[in-house]
């Protein structure tokens, strides 16, 4: 029970981090239909970003928040020398094109950080606590900087559900998600608020990446993973659907931490153990995406569809 409540945890914080990502990525597809597999890019610039900035200013909070507006200023330029000119293109062309993005920064970072990980040690002022961390129950500490993860991902939530559904920016969005020429006719710059809305997207991304960086290896190409399963949380919750890539974030988290690790034992029931172990190794790989072809066979459009809406 204790290995389950760890690992539970585990895939919380791991589901903040892929919402974080996700929703920033949901918004960009629903609201501008454009498919951005260079997404994950900017996740990872957040890592390298926030740790870099980490090390010159001391503060591994200073370096993380420093980040946010680095991400934002990348994604703009991005989408100036980018992004805007796929929007009426057709799925293909954005895909080949920001495919091409994620080569062009992949080796970009290798050029200027280095191929060889680096590692981000978590931040000083979160020691209280035995051996840095918070006792769940008796005899179970868990790392206190993961729970400040888990809390982010409460707050940042509730904060884009907000953004999006109680303010008058957040109603353009919704409106030029579903009648951009009617919006625009209006008098709303459309362009303007896409170059809004990606660039917000890829702050969040940034953010995640930050937050990420104590507890995954900063390399290059550390987005590329997270951007499938990101894709994969998309299809769950339904596209353009903030609430729907939440839920389906923290799914995907639990069930790809917990099954790598309770599958392996549960199949000790039935085989020997070095067949439990290559089984349960592999069918914990494919959970996540037989949970997903199970989801569309009975809601094909995902648990909670916007359309093409937030």
């Amino acid at each position: 029970m204790s290995m389950l409540l760890v690992q539970a945890l585990n895939g919380l914080q791991f589901g903040v981090l892929l919402f974080l990502v996700a929703a920033g990525l949901s918004l960009v597809f629903g609201v501008m239909d454009l498919i951005n597999l260079a997404h994950g890019v900017q996740y990872m610039l957040g890592a390298y970003v926030a740790a870099t900035l980490g090390v010159w200013t001391g503060s591994f909070w200073l370096g993380a928040l420093l980040a946010l507006p680095v991400a934002l200023l990348v994604g703009l330029a991005l989408e100036w020398l980018v992004f805007r000119h796929l929007y009426r293109r057709d799925h293909l062309s954005q895909v080949l094109a920001t495919f091409g993005v994620i080569l062009t920064v992949d080796e970009a970072t290798r050029a200027l950080w280095g191929s060889a990980p680096q590692t981000v040690l978590e931040p000083s002022g979160l020691t209280g606590g035995p051996m840095g961390g918070v006792e769940i129950v008796a005899g179970l500490i868990y790392p206190t900087y993961r729970l400040v993860i888990i809390g982010v991902g409460i707050v940042v939530p509730l904060l884009l559900w907000f953004l999006v559904e109680r303010t008058r920016a957040g109603m353009l969005v919704r409106a030029g998600a579903t009648h951009p020429a009617m919006v625009s006719a209006l008098g709303v710059d459309i362009r303007r608020l896409f170059t809004v809305v990606f660039a917000f997207g890829a702050m969040l991304a940034g953010f995640a990446g930050a937050l990420a960086s104590p507890i995954f290896p900063v390399a290059p190409g550390m987005g590329d993973t997270v951007l499938i399963l990101c894709f994969v949380v998309i299809v769950i919750g339904g596209v353009g659907s903030i609430r729907g890539a939440f839920i389906a974030a923290l799914l995907v988290g639990l069930l790809d931490s917990v099954g790598r690790a309770m599958l392996p034992d549960l199949l000790r029931l039935l085989l020997d153990p070095s067949s439990a172990r290559q089984t349960g190794a592999a069918l914990a790989s494919m959970l996540v995406y037989i949970v997903m072809a199970a989801i569309l066979f009975f809601r094909p459009a995902g648990l909670f569809p916007g359309g093409r809406s937030a």
